[in-house]
């Protein structure tokens, strides 16, 4: 867990592009997190966009999860939290995941997938990093940039 001004200074060095990593061994034939959705249906809107970060909310309605994707370096934010069943290269875990934390992942997730298994729907917010040399992920998932 990440205090609020570890959160600042990681968003900052997103920002600067201190931690922009090659994607080549994260995304292989996996989706990034808006291109993976759920039973063929979106869990993750872009809320913006620009050519160093983008940022997605993602939301995780009880029994609705995330198919196995790929994450580029990123920081993110509980909105609600809730109780996830995540399965990665580790095994599976149930983990009861708090509303307001911050977490950081600065050399991005090579695949996961979760899926809520709790009683109130999870959001969180995703702050993507640009991969060095490359512009942000797209804000579409196979539609129309927005």
């Amino acid at each position: 867990m990440l205090s609020t001004l570890s959160t600042l200074s990681a968003l900052s060095a997103l920002r600067a592009g201190l931690l922009m990593l090659p994607l080549v061994t994260l995304a292989e034939d996996l989706p990034d997190p808006l291109a993976a959705g759920w039973e063929g249906k979106s869990v993750c809107e872009c809320l913006h966009r620009d050519e160093q970060l983008r940022i997605l909310r993602c939301s995780f309605p009880p029994g609705i999860g995330h198919e196995r994707h790929f994450h580029p370096p990123h920081v993110g934010y509980v909105l609600e939290g809730g109780r996830m069943k995540i399965t990665d290269a580790l095994g599976t875990r149930v983990q009861d995941i708090p509303s307001a934390i911050t977490f950081a992942n600065p050399e991005g997730i090579e695949w996961h997938e979760a899926v809520n298994v709790g009683d109130q729907t999870a959001r969180y917010l995703m702050i993507e990093a640009a991969a060095d040399g490359e512009a942000a992920l797209s804000c579409q998932s196979d539609k129309t940039d927005h």
